[in-house]
C-alpha cells in the first residue's frame, strides 16, 4: 500500500470516528461507508489503492481480522449464563444454520451449472455465517425484546466458527474428491488437532490470568493485552501443526469464555477495540481490491442469487427453526431478514484463493456481490427495521404481557464490534 493510499484510508477512519456515534441512528453503517469509501478509492473508482503488491496485505489484514474476531465473540457470548435462554440461538444454529447451507447448496447446484456439487457446496457454506455488525442497531436497540437480540447476537457469534469446519471439508472434497480418507484427514488433523490447542490455551490462560490478577500481578491493561496474545497464540500453534489456525481461535475463545466465568469482565474492552478496527480496516480493502471487479462481472444468475441467499434462503430456515416457539411472524420476519452476510464470508472467500479450485472466481464473485448487497441492504434497513418491530412489540406486550417475546435475559451478550454506540 503506498503512502498515499495510507494516508487516505486514515483521513477516512479519522472522519468515520468524529461522526461515528451519531450514525447509529441513520441508514448509514460503518461497514456500508468503509466499503463505499473502498470502491471509491479503488482500481474501479479513483485508483489511488491498486490490486498491485496489496493482495498479500490484504490476506494478512482478513486472517488477523478473523483471528481476534473469531476469539473475542467466542469469549462474549460464552460469558455470562445466556444459557438459560439457550432455546432460540440453539435452534437458529442448529436447526436453521445447516437448512441455510442446504437451501443454498441446492440453489448454487441448480443455478450455476459450470460449479461441481462441492463447489456449490462450499458457496452456500461461505454465505451461511451471519453478521451482527452490519446492522448493529438491530442488536443494539434496547427497545428491542431481550430475548430476540439475545438470540440474533448469540448466533452471530458462533455461526462462523461452526461452519468453519464444514467449509474445510467441503475444499477437501472439492480439491480430492476421489480420495476416501480426505474426512479422516481434515478432521483429525485440521479440526481435532485445532480444537485441542484452543481449549489447552483458552482455558488454561483464563485459569492463569484470574489466579494472578487476584494475587495483584497483572494490571487490567494488561490483562486485555493477555486476550490479544492468546489469540495469536492459538493461530501460531496450530497452523505450523497443520491444523486450522482459525478453528484454535474460535475454541479458544468458548474456552477462555467458559473459564472465565463472568470475572474480569473489562478484559476483552482492548481486544474489541482492535477487532472494531481491523473489521472496518478488513471492509475498505475488500471495497477496494475485491468488490469493484466483482460488481463489474455480476450476471443476471449472479445477481439473483444474491437476492435469494439474503431472502429466501435465510429466512425460510429461520421459520422452520422457529416452529413451535410461539413467536409472532413480525418477529420471525425481523430475524430471518436481519442474517447480513459480511465479515466471516469476506475472509472465507478470500481463503479458497490459495486452493485449485476451477470455479474459484465465479464463487468469490458470487459472495462478494452477496456481501456487497448485504452490507447496503441490512445496514440502510436496520434503524428503521429495529424501531417498528419495536413499536409492535411494545403494543402486543401491552395487550399479551406473557408472549414468548417478552422473556427476560439475565446477561446479554455485548460485543462492541457489533454494539458499536458502547
Amino acid at each position: 500500500m503506498s503512502a498515499y493510499a495510507l494516508a487516505v484510508a486514515a483521513a477516512a477512519f479519522a472522519l468515520y470516528a468524529l461522526v461515528s456515534r451519531r450514525l447509529v441512528t441513520t441508514p448509514l453503517t460503518g461497514p456500508m461507508l468503509f466499503v463505499l469509501f473502498g470502491l471509491l478509492i479503488g482500481p474501479s473508482g479513483l485508483g489511488i489503492m491498486s490490486g498491485t503488491g496489496n493482495h498479500h496485505v490484504a490476506t494478512v489484514t482478513f486472517e488477523a481480522t478473523l483471528v481476534l474476531v473469531l476469539f473475542t465473540d467466542a469469549m462474549a457470548v460464552n460469558r455470562g449464563s445466556w444459557r438459560s435462554e439457550v432455546a432460540l440461538p440453539a435452534r437458529l444454529l442448529g436447526i436453521g444454520l445447516p437448512l441455510t447451507i442446504a437451501l443454498g447448496w441446492l440453489l448454487a447446484a441448480a443455478m450455476f451449472g459450470r460449479l461441481s456439487i462441492w463447489e456449490a457446496a462450499i458457496v452456500a457454506t461461505i454465505l451461511a455465517p451471519t453478521d451482527a455488525a452490519l446492522g448493529q442497531a438491530v442488536v443494539s436497540n434496547p427497545r428491542v425484546p431481550e430475548v430476540i437480540r439475545q438470540a440474533l447476537n448469540v448466533e452471530s457469534g458462533l455461526n462462523d466458527g461452526i461452519v468453519l469446519p464444514i467449509l474445510l471439508v467441503f475444499l477437501a472434497l472439492a480439491e480430492h474428491a476421489t480420495e476416501h480418507t480426505v474426512f479422516v484427514v481434515v478432521f483429525l488433523k485440521a479440526v481435532l488437532l485445532a480444537a485441542g490447542i484452543g481449549v489447552a490455551v483458552g482455558w488454561a490462560g483464563a485459569w492463569t490470568v484470574i489466579r494472578l490478577a487476584k494475587r495483584g500481578w497483572i494490571g487490567r491493561r494488561w490483562q486485555q493485552i493477555y486476550v490479544l496474545a492468546l489469540a495469536a497464540l492459538t493461530y501460531g500453534l496450530a497452523t505450523p501443526l497443520g491444523g486450522s489456525g482459525f478453528i484454535a481461535a474460535w475454541v479458544g475463545g468458548c474456552a477462555m469464555g467458559f473459564g472465565l466465568r463472568g470475572e474480569l469482565p473489562e478484559i476483552r474492552e482492548l481486544p474489541e477495540e482492535v477487532a472494531n478496527l481491523l473489521t472496518m480496516a478488513s471492509f475498505l480493502v475488500f471495497g477496494a481490491l475485491y468488490a469493484g471487479g466483482s460488481l463489474g462481472d455480476t450476471t443476471g444468475t449472479i445477481a439473483l442469487y444474491a437476492a435469494l441467499s439474503l431472502t429466501v434462503v435465510r429466512m425460510l430456515p429461520v421459520a422452520l427453526s422457529s416452529a413451535g416457539t410461539g413467536m409472532a411472524r413480525p418477529t420471525v420476519a425481523y430475524a430471518g431478514w436481519f442474517g447480513p452476510r459480511g465479515l466471516a464470508s469476506i475472509i472465507f472467500a478470500d481463503l479458497i484463493i490459495e486452493h485449485a479450485l476451477p470455479q474459484a472466481s465465479l464463487i468469490t464473485n458470487v459472495v462478494n456481490v452477496t456481501v456487497v448487497a448485504s452490507v447496503l441492504l441490512h445496514g440502510a434497513t436496520a434503524w428503521v427495521s429495529s424501531e417498528r418491530y419495536a413499536d409492535w412489540y411494545e403494543r402486543r406486550i401491552a395487550a399479551y404481557p406473557d408472549i414468548p417475546e417478552g422473556g427476560t435475559v439475565a446477561h446479554l451478550a455485548t460485543r462492541r464490534r457489533v454494539h458499536q454506540s458502547l
